[in-house]
């Protein structure tokens, strides 16, 4: 009989717990006009980069990438000639708000269009656009949603981590190819990070990132020309084409799920043992 009196007490619990949750998840009054703006905008993101990678992986869009970074993005800028390289780096910060389309493949096609030398420099600079767009809409936008969904207490490790480590910690996530550029560029919006050293560390790391990605994107592309025309290629060439592209956006997926997951674990454990010190 007690033992069913405290399972109940502990269902209880846990309902006005959620309910709490819930309504706290859908209260807004706390703030400006303007940062609900900014947490509608983010939120929207996420539904259409959720929607993106279900119609890639599962909706029968295979070649869907494939078909968006060619007719969008390389040809376009490789018509326009030096003027392409105002509509690369408004792509680059563009391509930065939805997961499906990474840093990392917009990244190889710079490599496909300029070759190694330029494809590299104008990542750096696409890298640098991003990163700044990123962390802007992450600060305004991302942290109030962020503290909804998984609390403050648990966004606490990510800025005792930063202050530690600061700029070195942007340096060491940026140089590693792959570890996902855009949702790093998120995080440091979310945590309590100086801009100035948040740019100075997306600089340094983006260098080697940059220069790799354009030298892989101009070995897949060794022999092909441009404008390129999709429905000119042969099947198996389109076919070995889109997974490239595909391959290159699931390891950063991959990634991405794995840094999420072990930073989950680790900061339950790391506000258990922070409440423990503080008793």
């Amino acid at each position: 009989m007690e033992n069913k009196e405290i399972r109940n007490k502990n269902n209880d619990s846990f309902s006005l717990k959620l309910k709490k949750y819930i309504k706290n998840l859908f209260n807004f009054s706390q703030y400006s006009f303007k940062t609900i703006l900014y947490i509608i905008l983010f939120a929207a993101l996420v539904v259409i980069s959720l929607w993106m990678l279900w119609f890639i992986y599962l909706g029968g869009g295979e070649t869907f990438l494939l078909t968006l970074v060619v007719d969008w993005f390389i040809n376009p800028i490789y018509i326009l000639g030096i003027f392409g390289i105002l509509l690369f780096i408004l792509i680059m910060g563009i391509q930065g708000l939805l997961v499906p389309i990474p840093s990392e493949i917009v990244l190889l096609a710079a490599g496909m269009i300029w070759g190694l030398v330029g494809g590299g420099i104008m990542g750096v600079i696409g890298s640098m656009a991003a990163a700044l767009l990123c962390y802007y809409i992450s600060r305004k936008g991302g942290r109030p949603l962020a503290e909804k969904f998984v609390g403050e207490s648990a966004i606490s490790l990510a800025d005792d981590f930063i202050h530690k480590y600061g700029m070195s910690a942007i340096i060491i996530a940026r140089l590693l190819p792959f570890i996902a550029f855009d949702p790093i560029s998120y995080t440091a919006g979310l945590v309590d990070l100086d801009v100035k050293k948040y740019s100075l560390g997306t600089f340094i790391g983006s260098i080697p990132r940059a220069f790799f990605y354009s030298w892989l994107g101009a070995s897949i592309t060794a022999g092909i020309t441009f404008p390129l025309t999709l429905d000119a290629l042969p099947f198996e060439d389109m076919e070995a084409l889109s997974a490239n592209f595909n391959n290159v956006l699931l390891i950063v997926l991959v990634v991405l799920v794995v840094m999420f997951v072990a930073y989950y674990i680790t900061s339950k454990h790391y506000i258990k043992k922070k409440s423990q010190k503080s008793d």
